[in-house]
């Protein structure tokens, strides 16, 4: 489509004016991490790194950190089985009530936070507690599942659809085994589709808040309710800012390689 001149331009402008509504405040974070001052004063007067070397070295923030890392990786290897095998059984497969049970698994992710938090917590207070298992990062795991299956079910399901199943029964032709066929054909067509859901499961589980009051016992604290408890503590302010934009940086490396990925399997012809 050729658009014109002023059609071009009046697209840029809007394209710049969200990319600065998103990434300003990010920068902003960043800045204010290096700000010498212990007040949110700006512009900064000078700059230092003894926010950030405080930050790492605070047992609080590490032990926060480690629990936000248990509790992603934990969501993210229940999303990743059940996800997968969800979308594999509504994609393939057509049976009485696929549309309902489908609307069924992707509804977790639209409800509101406080709500999936209550109904939880309600839930592992009068099954699990009487089993003895209380709230603690197990719940909080179980937790955080509840939506991360959606992002992966949602990856590979559009995979599935866009691949279909002619290299499937090509290879069934050819003489290849169920797990040949899996092997070779079809984990290699979703593989970047189970990447980029695991690393965007692993993502919403880290920086979630609301289910994780809820779901999380005493003496269980994730970073994200470290960086709320410690917001508007006195001379919390520039740590704070240091741990938020230490997540930034950290988050961005395994984006970028999974975009890197994704880009030389379809380069190489991995996609179908």
């Amino acid at each position: 489509m050729n658009l014109s001149t002023r059609a071009r331009w009046i697209i840029g402008a809007f394209a710049c004016i969200g990319l600065a509504f998103i990434y300003v405040p990010l920068s902003v974070v960043i800045i204010n991490s290096f700000n010498a001052s212990k007040v949110f004063s700006w512009p900064p007067s000078e700059f230092t790194t003894i926010w950030w070397e405080k930050a790492l070295a605070n047992d609080g923030v590490r032990a926060a950190l480690w629990t936000s890392v248990q509790a992603g990786l934990g969501a993210t290897a229940i999303a990743l089985i059940l996800g997968t095998a969800l979308s594999f059984a509504l994609v393939r497969y057509d049976f009485f009530g696929r549309n309902t049970l489908n609307f069924l698994v992707v509804l977790p992710i639209s409800l509101p936070g406080i709500v999936t938090g209550i109904a939880l917590n309600s839930s592992f207070t009068t099954v699990l507690q009487p089993l003895g298992i209380n709230l603690g990062l197990f719940t909080v795991v179980l937790g955080h599942a509840t939506f991360c299956i959606v992002v992966v079910f949602n990856n590979v399901s559009a995979r599935l659809r866009r691949t279909g199943t002619s290299l499937e029964e090509a290879s069934s032709d050819l003489g290849a085994s169920l797990w040949q066929t899996f092997r070779y054909v079809t984990f290699p067509s979703v593989r970047s589709a189970l990447v980029a859901g695991a690393l965007l499961a692993f993502a919403l589980s880290f920086d979630e808040i609301v289910v994780t009051t809820f779901t999380a016992g005493p003496g269980v604290q994730t970073l994200p309710q470290w960086i709320f408890n410690n917001l508007f503590r006195p001379n919390q302010g520039p740590i704070v800012n240091a741990v938020a934009a230490l997540l930034l940086v950290i988050f961005i490396a395994p984006v970028w390689l999974a975009q890197r990925l994704s880009g030389s399997e379809t380069h190489a012809g991995g996609r179908v």
